[in-house]
């Protein structure tokens, strides 16, 4: 019978794999230990190999897809033999054997569908001429809006550029154009009433029309189309909650009628400087609306004002022109790989569980600067200062065992041994790789492994045993020129220190002011296992073995 290959388990957080590349096509010969597939895991891409002989039946994992561990990739078996028996046993048959087409007849007997109610539909109306309008979405919170006023009622004439209605949304009251022409047939939502976005708030089309068909479908979904009818309407005005309710101080014209301005032909004059008592509105009643500040020309003002007596007073500076600049909003989006997926689930599962607190401590470096330079005459290879740091953070641990613990639920780990996880940052987010027993390894040895990590890292190579088993967890941002920052638990330890840039500084030395290198750490610790003296006496240690760094030889 033929071998299921599943996708496998390849670290202890992973819960899914994407197939970044076959070695094997199906009808290929397969032989136990080849490598049938790159895997990208959360924390690296690895070789899937295979564990049996045969030809590789069925693949049913395209490149660049994810599937969960346990899922069913491959067939092997020999050549020409059923393999959907073997699916079948482990519930694959049913996606293996699915027709692509299979959703075309519903789709199909969807259009065919008859309209209720007896009238035309949607679609068949507005080849009349007949025009939905619905509630349009005009922030991207939005969910509905309140109809503030209706300047149509049922029977109106209506022109495509008219003002139908001021809807009030959750961030502004702005104005519904029609874009439309010809007779309002239909009002679906009254003054002070609420409807959802996309849902039918008016009817346009050609007087007598009977579009009982569109009111028995109800608010579904718009069809798009790509006309003007599409452009999102200008932001008026920002709602005011503590002011009354669209009442203001009526504006006088010169001829002294009442001046009546929609909300944003209001907001484009005051922007502009211009008096709507000089400004003749073309919508009904001669309502002045946004076209008609656009169109306005200043030289259309009555000539009296040249006329005015000339006063012994400076005029008043023309308020400054702003340019209008358009921009374009543009971005990109890609799929979250394998890594970033664990990254955010632990790291908001650390950070959400574990009650954070922090403690920051400066120390004076120049003793550290100091023996680096000597050390690196004669190690075999560079010592850097986070390699320093990582050896000193050792061996404060084995006098601190309480701040290289974890929490268990119902109990307690104390480590006797001091494993320290080394934060690196690589393309796809961050790897920590363990410095095992690193109370016991030398400064270059130390060196040596971190590098080698770090080439791992980049390289994708780093194994599960690469980065498990982590005690106690140190990330450095001072290369970077971070003076100081707070970091998030790896889980489960119960602590972390995040070491800054050394700053050359002014510092006080025997009463005196003088140039000094200080570099800050901040640990992070787990509440439900290091108490605030303990993590303080921790730093006292750690800053005490960096300020001397002789002791780290001893």
């Amino acid at each position: 019978m033929a071998d299921i290959v599943k996708m496998p388990k390849m670290s202890d957080t992973m819960t899914e794999g994407v197939m970044a590349k076959w070695h094997k096509k199906v009808g290929d010969k397969v032989k136990s230990g080849d490598v049938l597939a790159e895997v990208e895991t959360d924390k690296a891409t690895m070789d899937l190999e295979s564990y049996w002989d045969g030809t590789l039946l069925f693949v049913g994992v395209e490149e660049g897809k994810a599937v969960p561990v346990d899922a069913v990739i491959a067939v092997i078996g020999k050549e020409g033999e059923d393999y959907k028996a073997a699916l079948e046993a482990e519930g694959g048959a049913a996606k293996a054997e699915a027709p692509k087409t299979e959703e075309a007849p519903k789709e199909e007997a969807k259009t065919e569908a008859p309209t209720q109610g007896g009238g035309l539909g949607e679609e068949e109306l507005a080849k009349k001429g007949v025009t939905v309008i619905r509630m349009p979405l005009l922030s991207d919170t939005m969910t509905e809006g309140v109809i503030a006023e209706w300047h149509k009622k049922v029977g109106d004439k209506v022109k495509d550029d008219d003002i139908l209605a001021d809807v009030e949304t959750d961030k502004a009251t702005m104005e519904v154009m029609g874009y439309a022409t010809g007779t309002l047939l239909h009002v679906g939502v009254n003054k002070g009433e609420a409807a959802k976005v996309n849902g039918i708030i008016a009817i346009v089309g050609p007087e007598g029309t009977d579009i009982s068909g569109i009111l028995a479908q109800g608010d579904a979904p718009a069809k798009p189309v790509a006309d003007k009818n599409t452009d999102a309407p200008v932001k008026e005005e920002a709602k005011n909650e503590t002011a009354p309710a669209k009442e203001e101080a009526p504006a006088v014209s010169l001829n002294g009628g009442r001046i009546i301005a929609s909300p944003l032909a209001k907001k484009i004059a005051k922007d502009k400087g211009i008096d709507l008592a000089q400004v003749a509105g073309s919508a009904e009643g001669g309502r002045i609306i946004k076209k008609d500040i656009e169109n306005y020309k200043p030289s259309a003002a009555p000539a009296a004002k040249a006329d005015a007596p000339a006063s012994s007073e400076k005029p008043a500076a023309a308020a400054p022109v702003i340019p209008t600049y358009v921009g374009e909003v543009k971005f990109t989006e890609q799929p979250v790989s394998q890594m970033r997926k664990v990254i955010a689930k632990r790291l908001a599962e650390s950070l959400f569980t574990a009650p954070h607190f922090y403690l920051t401590i400066s120390i004076d470096m120049d003793g550290a600067i100091a023996a680096r330079t000597a050390i690196n005459t004669v190690a075999p290879v560079k010592v850097s200062f986070n390699d320093i740091v990582i050896k000193a953070v050792a061996i404060a641990l084995k006098k601190h065992p309480a701040v290289n613990s974890s929490w268990g639920g119902d109990k307690i780990r104390f480590n006797e041994h001091t494993n320290i996880g080394v934060a690196m940052a690589v393309e796809d987010g961050l790897l920590v790789p363990v410095v095992r027993f690193a109370d016991g390894k030398s400064l270059s040895h130390i060196s040596a492994e971190v590098k080698d990590f770090g080439a791992k890292a980049k390289a994708k190579k780093l194994q599960p045993s690469d980065w498990e088993g982590s005690t106690f967890t140190v990330s450095n941002l001072g290369m970077f020129g971070i003076d100081e920052f707070t970091s998030i638990i790896n889980s489960p330890d119960g602590a972390i220190l995040s070491v800054g840039a050394i700053q050359a500084i002014p510092v006080v030395k025997n009463g005196a002011v003088v140039p000094g290198n200080v570099m800050k750490l901040t640990l992070g610790c787990d509440h439900r296992v290091v108490d605030g003296a303990t993590g303080a006496q921790f730093l006292q240690t750690l800053k005490g073995l960096l300020e001397e760094p002789i002791r780290l030889l001893a």
